[in-house]
């Protein structure tokens, strides 16, 4: 199971980098705080969709409930993880507020994914 759950983690690890650090347009950054904006509502919506496919594809057909429920909580806590930064951290990158906010942010999320992984054993 322990397996299973690291598993699980490296791919929602790789998935983070890939959306948040790739994938992610500069309209979706410019969005993201503007609360029930579409465009950044969208980014948040790559998470949930990608997270339900990992766990869908890890778990199987007959978990696709839990996978789409932890995927809908992915989906809804990346938001509002990402709207708070938005609209409460600091935005300027020359100073430590800044790395501090974004390292908050990004914590976060790992907490969520832990929890996720976590889930799919039990």
């Amino acid at each position: 199971m322990i397996l299973v759950m690291m598993f699980v983690l490296i791919l929602l690890q790789i998935k983070h980098w890939y959306i948040d650090f790739v994938n992610q347009t500069e309209e979706e950054v410019k969005h993201k705080g503007i609360y029930l904006d579409w465009i950044g509502i969208k980014h948040s919506v790559k998470h949930g969709v990608s997270t339900f496919v990992i766990l869908w594809a890890v778990l199987g057909w007959a978990e696709t409930d839990l996978a789409f429920a932890l995927a809908t909580v992915d989906f809804l806590l990346h938001y509002h993880i990402d709207w708070f930064k938005m609209n409460y951290g600091n935005r300027d990158i020359r100073t430590p507020q800044f790395w501090n906010h974004l390292g908050l942010d990004q914590m976060a999320h790992q907490i969520v994914y832990i929890i996720i992984a976590g889930l799919t054993v039990l």
